[in-house]
């Protein structure tokens, strides 16, 4: 009797505890079996809810508990020509886990893997919604809903919080298909539950600001403050010098004169009078977060200049002094540089940047639209190297969660690209920062632009739809699910479905997100082009202005691009903007005064300290300098007048 002839004699096996059995073991290995799918010519006209679908679950019965089983393949190695007869249908399925019985035979608490595999032979049945919903969903306080699972719509799909957090989270997924939407819903839902968190939202494109409501503290471009002193000896080479090829002698100069600066500055607080030498350099690491100017650099740098007699050894001072110039004039480094006075305001700013106290906003989100990626990366390592090192001195107390938008930008895969230590500063966390409370969160479209690295060590996965086959590669390598089958779905998702892997959830599942209230949605959208291109602009004049003023202010110091009122607001009236245009001190560019002495409660404005544009128009002397300031203000205003009133 062939095969094709014992399918033909098989029935399914009716049980009235389990329901119709849909097929039997005929073959086990490892983690995965092939079951024979009981099959009859009048198949068709059964309900679809009856026959084994890819992505279900299945159960077999087993003395001690019931297996679980995914089906990651149908097949019919021998199909029929005609319609009606009878065919061999094959279901691969993989082992993920059981639901322990009790003493009294019951199912009931489920744990990954299999300690009691099916034999050969045994019936094979589709779980029912009790199993399912001990297998996939449970409510406690570590727990969060954030959806429907796609098997039974009526079961919530369930995430562990603290095992998705506390070993780090991704959410993968090409443009379009709900990645911000999902994030907000899964930030939103632990802050919810747990309204002390501390959160830190890196956000390149200002998406997420109304998300979260009054739960946010925003802080824009032109409000970061991370004073370059926060910075370690290699971000500051790496700010200061940049490539790093053929100026090892500029970086020895800069390791010597920063801890010389920071005795300085400790000299004068305590009293002593401002440029004063002392010997206290070897107390002053390199590396701590402690307060220097760079105007003192730039004293050192002269003193050291003059103190030389071979012309040869002065280049590499001239070089490290011109690129010390550049930087602090660049407005783009104005949250580093930008200070008039440099001030000890490390715990405050900590604290606002970490939430300490909450005060009911536990989340800080930092939008960084109009940077460039070079300076987002200088930002994104400070961030990320501090909430690590805060975590290790404060012993975990405060543990904190970094997520990551466009994640791709500062931690690519690629050594050529990126800056370095943003890239060790998140390799750090994801590597060591589940011991000491900081967690990180990658929000990324092109998996194969990451770091593999550190999508490695996220846990908990959530892959949304992705149609691009490297990215699907670089998704299943970082899978160590054995229910990895379920990437095929991948490219045939929804809108706002993903597939998700790893130790937030209890079993790899295909699930919906829930959908978020109108007013919480990103401003992620994507254009509807045929509406506006069938609208007229109307004052085409007055709109190019603002797109100008807008555009112009991303440069600016005191810039803010979050409306037209706080643009209004960034031009002071003539008399002011005229009386600061004429008050142009008359300070040679590279003449550095003399120090006055210092109060131990605040330090007085160095000229190197100065905002970038009062060090531009230095430049220019103080005549031509203020001619051309005013003109720059009357064009301003004028501009000012036609759109504002």
């Amino acid at each position: 009797m062939n095969a094709i002839e014992k399918v033909r004699n098989t029935s399914p096996v009716e049980d009235t505890t389990k329901g119709p059995a849909v097929g039997r073991i005929v073959s086990v290995t490892g983690s995965q079996a092939i079951a024979l799918v009981f099959h009859r010519p009048d198949a068709s006209k059964k309900p679809k809810a009856e026959q084994p679908e890819m992505g279900t679950l299945l159960k077999v019965d087993t003395p001690i508990s019931v297996v679980l089983c995914l089906v990651s393949a149908l097949s019919a190695p021998a199909p029929s020509d005609e319609e009606g007869e009878v065919e061999l249908w094959i279901a691969e399925i993989e082992l993920v886990g059981e639901l322990f019985k009790n003493e009294h035979g019951v199912p009931e608490s489920f744990r990954r893997g299999v300690m009691a595999y099916p034999g050969l032979g045994d019936l094979i049945y589709k779980c029912s919604h009790e199993e399912l919903q001990k297998a996939y969903s449970w409510d406690n306080e570590e727990t969060i809903t954030v959806g429907k699972i796609h098997q039974d719509q009526s079961i919530n799909a369930v995430v562990k919080v603290n095992d998705m957090l506390g070993k780090h989270f991704a959410v993968l997924g090409s443009t379009g298909t709900g990645k911000s939407c999902s994030t907000a819903l899964l930030l939103r839902q632990i802050l919810d539950k747990n309204p002390e968190g501390h959160v830190v939202l890196i956000d390149p494109h200002n998406e997420y600001t109304k998300c979260f409501g009054n739960m946010s503290e925003v802080i824009s471009v032109n409000e970061l403050q991370l004073p370059f002193w926060f910075l370690t000896f290699e971000e500051i080479v790496e700010v200061l010098v940049g490539d790093r090829r053929g100026k090892d002698k500029e970086i020895e100069i800069l390791a010597d004169l920063i801890p010389m600066a920071k005795a300085r500055y400790a000299n004068a607080k305590r009293g002593g009078r401002l440029g004063m030498r002392t010997s206290d350099n070897a107390n002053f690491s390199v590396d701590a977060p402690l307060p220097y100017r760079i105007s003192d650099i730039m004293d050192l740098l002269n003193e050291h200049m003059g103190r030389l007699e071979m012309k040869n050894y002065i280049g590499p001072y001239k070089a490290l002094k011109a690129r010390i110039e550049a930087v602090t004039s660049d407005v783009r480094y104005s949250f580093m540089f930008g200070s008039t006075t440099v001030q000890d305001q490390m715990a405050a700013i900590l604290g606002r940047l970490f939430r300490i106290p909450v005060n009911g906003k536990p989340i800080t989100i930092i939008e960084m639209t109009g940077l460039p990626s070079e300076v987002i990366n200088v930002a994104v390592s400070v961030i990320a190297r501090m909430a690590f090192d805060f975590a290790l001195w404060s012993g975990g107390k405060v543990p904190i969660t970094i997520v990551c938008e466009e994640a791709h930008r500062y931690i690519p895969a690629d050594d050529r690209l990126g800056f370095e230590p943003t890239k060790r500063s998140l390799a750090k966390i994801a590597k060591e920062g589940r011991k000491y409370g900081v967690s990180l969160g990658v929000i990324s479209q092109r998996p194969s632009e990451l770091d593999s690295t550190i999508l490695s060590q996220c846990n908990t996965l959530f892959v949304l739809r992705m149609a691009n086959d490297i990215d699907q590669k670089i998704v299943l390598s970082a899978i160590s699910d054995a229910a990895s089958s379920l990437l095929e779905f991948l490219p045939s998702l929804g809108t706002g479905e993903c597939i998700v892997f790893g130790d937030g959830v209890t079993l790899p599942v295909r699930m919906r997100f829930d959908r978020l209230k109108e007013e919480f949605l990103p401003c992620s959208s994507t254009a509807k082009f045929t509406e506006s291109w069938r609208e007229v602009i109307g004052d085409n004049e007055a709109f190019l202005e603002a797109v100008v003023q807008r555009w112009r202010a991303a440069g600016t110091p005191t810039a803010n691009v979050s409306g037209d009122q706080k643009i209004a607001e960034a031009l002071p009236m003539e008399e002011e903007l005229s009386e600061q245009s004429v008050a142009v001190p008359d300070v040679p560019v590279m003449q550095v005064p003399n120090e006055e002495p210092v109060s131990a409660e605040t330090v007085p404005p160095r000229p190197m300290e100065r905002p970038a544009e009062m060090v531009q128009v230095q430049n220019k002397g103080p005549i031509a300098s203020a001619l051309e300031e005013k003109q720059r203000i009357r064009d301003a205003l004028r501009s000012k007048s036609r759109f504002f009133k």
